[in-house]
């Protein structure tokens, strides 16, 4: 690789205000076509009004596009906010980023929430959101650096292709020996091949010596940051207390915070075991209750679903503290040491894979017909080190399979891969072409919404047959639950703004296996109040998993 250079293309020094009850009370801009940098104050109305975290971010995109702005345009907008709660380190699930921009699949407004340091360091480094327009005329880094007050940006040189060594490479250069000051927002080839990219989001896992990311992965939020010749973002900041972010009432805050972990480390052994083995536990649940999608949502089970479940991850996964933020006790962000990959760029080198997750195993998993858990980690590596959504990927891929066994599509069109159900080899091979942006992995990488177009238009797919086979709404593809049965979570799919996003509105559970709302009139209740307490987390800071997957 050739050597590492930057060049300052614009810079601001700046003094760093004093965090007040969870505020930094300023934003930062930055454009990249001028380039310019700038600060804007967060006035009191719009704390009262948006709160934060994606409420922020929804309201200085709105100001930053007009009705007629394409995601591919400058002025669309890529926003980060945390919110007034983010950056408790003794609170469980306070890490929480938000990211919104212009989502190239669904030409809306898109919202991906994640974990990792970017969003608490950003607002200790003096900022409650920041707001990104313009666009780059080369590879560029923009760093926020709040130790030594000041915001750079770099037009780099040198910089490695894929998130995941540019993760590694850009925590140790800024980190300046202390590693764990720094958070990178990156992503990869595969995002600025493909409409499906996803956003890497960092934090320093201190005990494995080791940058890990957690994933920003709907509607494209990678592509745009891509188009707009972003390399990375930088956040460097120092120690976080529980008087960093200057609540209101540190005492009771601390109590509170006390009970509430107590809680989770006494209950989670018990229920869910989500520090020991993630959301894997999902899949047993999913596949006994007939909601594990398999074969582009064919079926909602499969008699060797155990074989990607969690027994088989628990001996897997790196024994450690897990926790993507400081002393989550919840810490289900679980990962592999050492799997080498079968194919790809890594053939053959041991790395370390973040995951893989529930929607990860069942996407690309059980809905691809692969029941192979080291191929479902492989792909897991490998869409995160190109910077692609595995969701997207995996109910885009399941499509393009039931469109090639339904002989809609035939080898003539996949340049003469078998894209049969199950078929493990050409799954990877599909996922490097997005990388290179070559062969019919280019196509896959569109998503569903222009698939079917092009299948039909090109290839003379029957455009009636795709719509009902292609899983998407609003441009957006499904998450990974079956909902034939369950009236709640289609109704949450449907009325989700951003598109079928089981953030919004994870009804599936409670409907189908506690069935805690048998009726019309419950399921239409729930469906009232469970968006916008879900919506609540993501305005303050908070990860939804402490209250949804440990029952006090």
């Amino acid at each position: 690789m050739a050597e590492m250079k930057f060049r300052t293309v614009k810079s601001l020094t700046y003094k760093k205000p004093t965090v007040e009850k969870g505020y930094a009370n300023q934003s930062l801009y930055v454009n990249l076509s001028k380039p310019e940098i700038s600060i804007k104050p967060v006035t009191q109305k719009m704390k009262e009004t948006f709160i934060g975290g994606k409420g922020f971010d929804l309201w200085l995109l709105w100001n930053a596009v007009k009705g007629t702005t394409q995601w591919d345009d400058p002025e669309n907008a890529i926003c980060v906010s945390c919110g007034p709660l983010g950056g408790t380190p003794i609170y469980p699930g306070s890490g929480k980023s938000i990211v919104t921009t212009l989502s190239p699949t669904t030409g809306s407004v898109m919202d991906s929430n994640v974990g990792g340091y970017f969003g608490p360091y950003l607002k200790f480094s003096g900022f409650d959101a920041i707001e990104i327009q313009g666009e780059a005329e080369r590879e560029t880094v923009v760093l926020i650096d709040g130790i030594d007050e000041k915001v750079q940006v770099l037009e780099g040189s040198g910089l490695p292709e894929d998130a995941y060594e540019t993760s590694r490479i850009l925590t140790d250069h800024f980190g300046q020996g202390k590693p764990r000051n720094i958070s990178v927002i990156s992503s990869g080839p595969g995002a600025r091949h493909t409409l499906i990219g996803c956003l890497n989001f960092t934090w320093y896992d201190a005990g494995r010596k080791r940058a890990r990311y957690k994933q920003a992965g709907r509607g494209g939020t990678g592509t745009v940051f891509s188009r707009k010749n972003i390399k990375a973002l930088v956040v460097r900041w120092d120690a976080v207390t529980v008087s960093t972010n200057r609540p209101s009432d540190e005492e009771a805050l601390k109590e509170v915070a006390k009970m509430h972990s107590h809680e989770i480390v006494e209950l989670d052994p018990k229920q869910n075991e989500m520090a020991r083995i993630g959301t894997t536990h999902l899949v047993t649940i999913m596949n006994d209750y007939d909601l594990l999608p398999t074969n582009n949502y064919r079926y909602g089970q499969h008699p060797q679903a155990a074989n990607i479940g969690a027994e088989v991850y628990r001996r897997l996964f790196d024994k450690g503290f897990d926790g993507c933020w400081i002393g989550c006790t919840v810490a289900c962000s679980h990962g592999i040491k050492d799997f080498v990959p079968m194919t790809g760029p890594y053939k053959g080198m041991k790395v370390f894979v973040d995951g893989p997750e529930y929607e990860t195993i069942a996407g690309c998993g059980s809905n691809l017909g692969i029941f192979d858990p080291y191929t479902v980690t492989e792909i897991n590596f490998y869409c995160d080190t190109y910077g692609i959504d595995t969701i997207s990927f995996g109910t885009g891929l399941a499509f393009a399979m039931e469109c090639f066994e339904m002989g809609l599509i035939n080898k003539t069109h996949t340049g003469g891969m078998d894209l049969s159900f199950g078929n493990r080899i050409s799954a990877m091979e599909i996922l490097h072409q997005m990388a290179t942006g070559k062969g019919f992995g280019r196509i896959v990488g569109q998503g569903i919404r222009k698939m079917k177009e092009i299948f039909s238009k090109e290839y003379g797919a029957d455009l009636k047959i795709m719509q009902d086979i292609g899983m998407e709404a609003k441009g957006l593809e499904f998450s990974e639950y079956m909902t034939k049965e369950s009236l709640a979570q289609q109704g949450g799919y449907g009325l989700a703004l951003k598109g079928p996003q089981h953030d919004e509105a994870w009804l599936i559970f409670l409907d189908m296996v506690h069935n805690y709302m048998p009726t019309f009139e419950q399921k239409a209740e729930a469906l009232h109040w469970f968006p916008m307490f879900r919506t609540w987390f993501g305005l303050c800071g908070l990860c939804k998993l402490p209250w949804n997957d440990i029952v006090p």
